[in-house]
């Protein structure tokens, strides 16, 4: 099962009088005299762990979680809340990819402590340089390591400014904009770390962290969504990997995917904790030998549903399941020269009106939902437009359109779409080493649609998606 990294914050609070909360697309927060118990945790589950995926174990060393009422706040405003007193000074190391060992809980952070009433609208997380000094370091040196599968090689995992000013969650990235805690209310909040597209492979050999996560209110009660996939020509689960995601649509109307894991071998998945609201689930497969489904989207279920049982169908031509899109991304500063930027590069497919991403499937060579890569200078084996920094990518994607149905308490009915899929490759940009700040200026670009015709093999060249004026 994919090991995701979440922090669950419990807000019990001492004031009956309720407040009025600030609008959650305002430039700052409110606060009021009101106060809360903070409790802070790490919880379950990674479509890149062994034996399968690249990596073992992925190790963090946590030193501090602080929250903002301010959206704006820079790393050294004031009106930063420390929700973990006594980290800083007994940091915990966590494998992102270790079991739970409490429900949905991978480790407890910190003491309790009060926290103010109000509109948090950022949120940072704190891990120690690799420098640091950690007790039963599982890294050997570093406070902060991957440690690969195929021979059991621990490598450092190289921090951004995350050690300094921490990994920031800004409001755009936690529901409905903003966490609103007022007198008199328990809650509780869930970020999650999605730890296999938070991991670049750089040119020089070396692991990076590029944090992406998504922070939301959960439920301890009613706090999950599970469901079933099945093949639908055998009615046996998928033999082969199966990849599920949570998508929801983000400020441009596109569905992004905020959270994924694997089924099981029974075709069983689960996802705990969520932040309350309504998901699409986008599922693909790969089966043992190669062949790709075609991709199924059940939207609309609730936190607290069962998605039921989901079938996957096999294209009509299995011989012809795939298709990969390749293609080149660059990026320049403002000057018209070659600078580097991170860029996640992801599918998107257009379906009744719907731009879904769809996640890459899994195979021996892709073991995350979408490519992170660097852009980087010409090197004797990568040639780049003159004036940018390039890469070049390619992904394998179902060659089957998508099969879509809403959620029904009486069970998901599916209908095919159309034969071949349309895709529209998308990019979007990151300062490097910054922790995730959107880079570059549009900070995100589309390739054309590319529909797949003929009768295979299907590839596709896509058009250079072009970054200008990065930083």
């Amino acid at each position: 099962m994919r090991r995701t990294w979440y922090l669950l914050t419990a807000f019990g609070c001492i004031f009956a009088a309720a407040i009025v909360v600030a609008a959650c697309s305002s430039g700052s927060g409110s606060t009021s005299s009101g106060a809360s118990t903070v409790n802070v945790m790490l919880s379950d589950p990674a479509t890149c762990q062994a034996p399968d995926g690249p990596y073992s174990h992925v190790y963090v060393t946590v030193t501090d979680v602080q929250a903002n009422t301010s959206s704006t706040a820079s790393a050294t405003a004031s009106g930063w809340v420390d929700l973990t007193p006594g980290l800083s000074t007994a940091p915990k190391q966590i494998d992102l990819l270790g079991q739970a060992n409490n429900q949905c809980f991978l480790a407890s952070l910190g003491d309790n402590m009060q926290l103010q009433a109000g509109n948090y609208q950022q949120i940072r997380l704190m891990l120690a340089s690799n420098s640091a000094s950690v007790s039963n370091n599982a890294c050997g040196s570093a406070a902060n390591c991957v440690v690969l599968s195929a021979d059991g090689s621990v490598h450092a995992l190289q921090l951004s400014s995350e050690a300094q000013t921490g990994i920031k969650i800004p409001s755009g990235q936690i529901a409905s904009g903003g966490f609103n805690i007022s007198s008199g209310q328990t809650k509780d909040l869930d970020i999650d770390f999605n730890t296999c597209d938070s991991i670049v492979v750089q040119g020089n050999g070396q692991y990076r962290l590029k944090p992406v996560l998504h922070a939301g209110e959960v439920s301890t009660t009613s706090s999950s969504i599970n469901g079933k996939v099945m093949d639908k020509a055998t009615g046996n689960p998928v033999s082969g990997k199966v990849t599920v995601a949570l998508e929801q649509k983000d400020s441009t109307g596109v569905d992004r995917i905020v959270m994924s894991t694997d089924a099981a071998a029974d075709g069983s998945f689960v996802f705990c904790p969520l932040p309350a609201g309504t998901y699409d689930v986008v599922i693909v497969g790969t089966r043992t030998d190669g062949v790709m489904y075609q991709p199924a989207i059940e939207t609309g279920v609730s936190v607290g549903d069962t998605a039921g049982t989901i079938s996957l169908a096999l294209p009509a031509q299995t011989a012809t399941s795939t298709a990969t899109l390749s293609g080149t991304v660059t990026s320049q500063s403002t000057a018209s020269a070659g600078t580097a930027a991170d860029i996640q590069v992801s599918a998107l497919e257009t379906i009744n009106s719907t731009n879904y991403t769809i996640p890459l499937p899994p195979t021996s060579t892709q073991s995350s939902d979408s490519l992170a890569i660097e852009t980087a200078a010409s090197t004797g084996t990568l040639t780049c437009p003159a004036g940018t920094d390039c890469a070049n990518y390619s992904m394998t994607l179902p060659s089957g359109g998508a099969y879509v149905g809403a959620w029904s308490s009486a069970g998901v009915s599916l209908t095919a779409g159309a034969a071949l899929a349309s895709y529209t490759v998308d990019g979007n940009a990151f300062v490097p080493g910054s922790g995730g700040t959107a880079d570059c200026n549009p900070t995100e670009v589309k390739s054309a649609v590319t529909t797949l015709a003929g009768t295979g093999p299907y590839t596709a060249n896509i058009a250079v998606l072009g970054f200008v004026q990065c930083q």
